[in-house]
């Protein structure tokens, strides 16, 4: 029996785009896995490791979550699905029911219950930085959030460095209203029963880290990791320590797939 590694499929949330995985999947090229861009297979054989950053529409979470269960089509094989903030919405839907997938990653990400709305989830305790949006009208109808630049820095990515910081705050995908506010439809999230495993920052001013805790307990976390003084872009901060969090999951998942 040969071990199947799982591919792992990243999602970031709102303001956010692909690329700030970077530094998380360049982490993982250093643990000398393959990493597969795109969708074509890989060359390096059975054992190395495929990863794909998605990129998360952010229109609205049955929408988004329809597009992810695509990238995981695709991929085919065992998937470990990782959400980053908005992104743990998308997770949460996407694999639902889905046997592909078989371990969750949230990195500072939302894991719902069915009724819950991020905008709601993040006012569940205090210290999100609601006052940091702009919104904006959009021709398809209602509106689209955006952090204002200004506030991006402090709200977004504190322990970044400012210069880095300008830059994701320039490249930041704005989400529709619906997004925020649209509540989760599956009655099965998928982390009852799918493993979850947890990291997120302590200064996190998007998603307060008492819900980040409050999520993890109440989601049965395999493992959670509580970064010091982190903010809500953790895996442009602590690109490390995310990155650890991915290949512990796969190394825990992935030994229970095999191939003849």
């Amino acid at each position: 029996m040969a071990e199947q590694k799982p591919t792992v499929v990243l999602v970031h949330g709102a303001f956010a785009e692909s690329a700030s995985w970077d530094l998380v999947i360049e982490r993982c090229q250093t643990e000398h896995h393959q990493i597969e861009p795109g969708f074509r297979p890989s060359l390096a054989g059975p054992h190395s490791l495929k990863v794909v950053a998605a990129a998360n529409p952010l229109r609205s979470v049955a929408g988004d979550a329809a597009y992810v269960r695509d990238v995981i089509a695709r991929v085919g094989g065992p998937v470990v699905l990782v959400g980053h903030s908005y992104g743990g919405f998308v997770i949460t839907e996407a694999a639902a029911g889905n046997e592909s997938v078989i371990g969750l990653v949230y990195v500072n990400g939302f894991a719902p219950e069915q009724g819950e709305s991020a905008f709601g989830l993040s006012a569940k305790f205090p210290g999100s930085s609601g006052d940091a949006f702009a919104a904006y009208p959009i021709s398809t109808g209602g509106v689209e959030f955006a952090i204002k630049p200004d506030l991006f820095h402090h709200t977004f990515a504190a322990d970044v460095p400012a210069r880095r910081s300008a830059v994701m705050g320039a490249t930041q995908r704005p989400a529709t209203e619906k997004a925020l506010t649209d509540r989760l439809p599956t009655d099965q999230p998928a982390w009852k029963s799918i493993p979850s495993w947890f990291v997120f920052g302590e200064l996190d001013r998007i998603i307060p880290a008492a819900l980040h805790r409050f999520m993890a307990d109440r989601a049965g976390s395999r493992g959670t990791m509580e970064i010091p003084g982190a903010s809500h872009a953790l895996m442009v901060s602590n690109p490390d320590a995310v990155a650890a969090t991915i290949l512990t999951v796969v190394n825990a998942v992935g030994a229970a797939t095999s191939t003849v």
